[in-house]
């Protein structure tokens, strides 16, 4: 009896032991609860953010729509409507005029609209065509500018070499860039910074200046150099007024050329040895004669 009740409690115990290891434990109550309320505030929690990012991005789009209808809008963006009235003040700057004056360029602003839109909205091509049609300008940039709107115009001009007159105490009549661009009256005088050689001409039939083209102005200007280089001084005038007895005048001499040649740079070369000669003589010189190919002359007054 005693042996079957001892069997008894071995195989209870036995079955227990098997049965806790086959079955999982039981959560606790109050655990689950509280993980359950956890994960439902997280959830909150997101939900409430996402609602408030969504939100703030509607508000902001909202905001930056009506900011950018209230700058485009602004009277910082729109010029004054007398704005091409008057040139020096806020709404219109002219740069690099060095040749044309400004009253020239204030006539074509009044020839035109001020612009009714944003300035940054404004075409300016029409008014660049225009200033593109003064002789002295090769190139014109406009630039704009907002608060307040204004114009910037800048100039890029041709630059003058020589300037053309029928008497060496005459004013001038005209001038020529470097680009071989007859330029009349209407911009002279010119700026004194501007350094041009003087060239004599009646412009008629004889020397008709008008029709000189770019390597008849190149010829000129090197024909200078060439009697500065050798006289070792600058030149006051080239006289023109004959095509074929050309005159050059510096400081210590007038240098008769004759015909500009193909030797005519030859007959320069002879400068450096004559010219100490001529500052030698006590009698007043009228001319030093390079127009004969092998021999120098001495014109006496």
């Amino acid at each position: 009896m005693d042996e079957e009740i001892t069997e008894i409690s071995i195989h209870e115990e036995y079955t227990q032991e098997t049965d806790g290891i086959n079955q999982p434990p039981i959560d606790d109550g109050k655990h689950l609860v509280k993980k359950k309320r956890r994960e439902r505030l997280v959830r909150k929690g997101r939900i409430k953010q996402e609602r408030f990012r969504a939100f703030m991005r509607f508000f902001l789009s909202v905001f930056f729509i009506f900011l950018l209808v209230y700058c485009s809008k602004c009277r910082g963006w729109y010029m004054e409507k007398n704005a091409f009235n008057h040139v020096g003040g806020s709404s219109v700057e002219i740069l690099n005029n060095n040749i044309v004056p400004i009253q020239k360029i204030l006539v074509l602003l009044k020839k035109s609209n001020v612009p009714n839109v944003p300035i940054y909205l404004a075409r300016t091509d029409e008014l660049k065509k225009e200033i593109m049609k003064l002789a002295p300008v090769e190139d014109v940039y406009i630039r704009r500018y907002a608060f307040p709107a204004r114009i910037q115009i800048i100039l890029r001009e041709r630059i003058p070499v020589i300037t053309i007159s029928p008497a060496v105490n005459t004013d001038p009549v005209a001038f020529f860039t470097t680009d071989g661009k007859l330029i009349g009256r209407e911009f002279l005088p010119l700026n004194k910074s501007l350094k041009t050689i003087l060239v004599l001409s009646y412009g008629n039939k004889g020397d008709d200046y008008h029709k000189w083209n770019l390597d008849k102005v190149k010829q000129i200007l090197k024909i200078t150099r060439y009697i500065e280089a050798y006289s070792g001084e600058p030149v006051e005038y080239v006289d023109m007024r004959n095509p074929n007895d050309i005159f050059i005048s510096i400081k210590t001499v007038d240098i008769r050329l004759g015909r500009l040649d193909e030797n005519v740079y030859k007959r320069i070369e002879r400068i450096p040895s004559v010219l100490p000669q001529v500052k030698l003589i006590d009698s007043k010189v009228k001319y030093l004669d390079l127009s004969w190919e092998k021999v120098n002359y001495l014109k006496l007054e």
